[in-house]
């Protein structure tokens, strides 16, 4: 659900076997995103500068000029919605299932990987407002088990899952602003949220929906969570390397025979969303180009291409979902042409189903959260060759 540069590589937090020390004055670690207080434009508006240029997949001046337009239009289109809402979370009228702080959360890495920081770049006031929802959202009782949970313990659909990409979110506001006045509020709210990651762990080395350690584990929760944690170890938050070794290993037991990857342990169903997702995973780890990464992909190729037979009636269940994974795992591999040829042909689709107001349907093939998701989704996608979101690096 992104966007990556080649400028620095990130640092593995599986590298470390003991505990990272908390660095809230130092650069983040992996990040090539300057901070808040290195980026003095004369505009208050003004965006921070790319990282880099040209880091992207080889589009026609034609296709990049359209991409960025839609980008544009998607987030305008983001900040005014948000603009509706009181707290700063994004409206849901139109979704079936409500997860408001996954959504947000979408919402605000979309609006960060425009260029925008809470504060600064054009929409640098959505942003600030995200986090503070954000930050609003966690649970701070000291004797409850939940303390460090972003979200709420009532009816929701996003639980874990919405927990992961809001410790995600505040992470990359943190990584571009850590001396910003909101600097020490992310610091504490982000080493509560690893916190509780930590210590939900399965004995699997998976995670479930809920924020209590139980038998039961999931992939793609898994998935969310270890990318949340890379982000915050990419930040200087203490991070225990044993949980990500875990993770790892958990995902490794997930492979199918064929390189596709399992819904969960000893499950047969295997989809493309979730190889792309476990390469992620793979890749927020540490491993980008081994044996087990390569047979992922090979997977991933020919679900695709199965999709392209003529009278093939299948279609991906959750498509934004495994378009913000496949953007992610593509990207990642040593051979560019991968992601050149995925990105080509799904930038097509994309452009073609925007709607003349910037955003997308929440209901495309079924997927019920709504505008506000299926657009920050697609804004990540479109923002994938800017290079401007830490998390997504190169």
């Amino acid at each position: 659900m992104a966007t990556l540069l080649l400028a620095q590589a990130l640092v593995s937090i599986a590298a470390s076997d003991d505990r990272s020390s908390v660095l809230p004055e130092d650069k983040p670690a992996g990040s090539g995103v300057p901070h808040a207080q290195d980026v003095t434009p004369t505009d208050p508006n003004a965006s921070p500068p790319p990282t880099a240029a040209g880091v992207g997949p080889r589009l026609g001046p034609a296709a990049d000029e359209a991409r960025r337009a839609a980008l544009e239009g998607a987030l305008d289109w983001l900040a005014k919605s948000q603009a509706e809402s009181a707290d700063g979370s994004w409206p849901d009228d139109d979704a079936r299932l409500r997860a408001p702080e996954a959504v947000a959360a979408l919402c605000s890495l979309a609006l960060m990987a425009g260029g925008s920081t809470p504060e600064r770049g054009p929409h640098g006031a959505a942003v600030a407002r995200g986090t503070d929802y954000l930050l609003g959202r966690i649970h701070l009782d000291p004797g409850a088990d939940e303390r460090g949970f972003i979200g709420s313990l009532e009816a929701s659909d996003s639980r874990m899952h919405g927990h992961g990409l809001a410790t995600l979110a505040l992470a990359e506001a943190f990584s571009t602003s850590p001396t910003s006045r909101r600097g020490q509020r992310l610091l504490e709210a982000l080493q509560l949220a690893v916190g509780l990651i930590e210590r939900t762990q399965g004995a699997e080395g998976g995670w479930w929906y809920e924020p209590h350690r139980v038998a039961s584990h999931e992939g793609s929760v898994t998935i969310t969570l270890v990318q949340a944690l890379r982000s915050a170890r990419n930040t200087g938050i203490a991070v225990d390397a044993g949980v990500i070794t875990r993770a790892e290993d958990y995902v490794l037991r997930s492979q199918a025979p064929d390189g596709s990857f399992r819904y969960t342990l000893g499950s047969p169903v295997t989809t493309v969303a979730l190889t792309g997702a476990a390469i992620s995973t793979l890749n927020a780890a540490g491993r980008y180009d081994d044996e087990v990464v390569r047979r992922g992909v090979d997977a991933i190729w020919r679900g695709l291409e199965s999709r392209e037979l003529e009278g093939s009636s299948e279609r991906p269940p959750h498509p934004y979902y495994e378009r913000f994974y496949l953007s992610q795992a593509f990207w990642n591999l040593a051979d560019p042409t991968h992601f050149e040829k995925w990105y080509e042909r799904e930038l097509e689709r994309v452009l073609s189903r925007q709607a003349d107001d910037g955003s997308w349907s929440g209901e495309e093939q079924g997927s019920g959260y709504g505008a506000a998701y299926a657009t920050s989704i697609n804004a990540l996608f479109l923002a994938l060759p800017d290079g401007l979101l830490p998390i997504f690096q190169r």
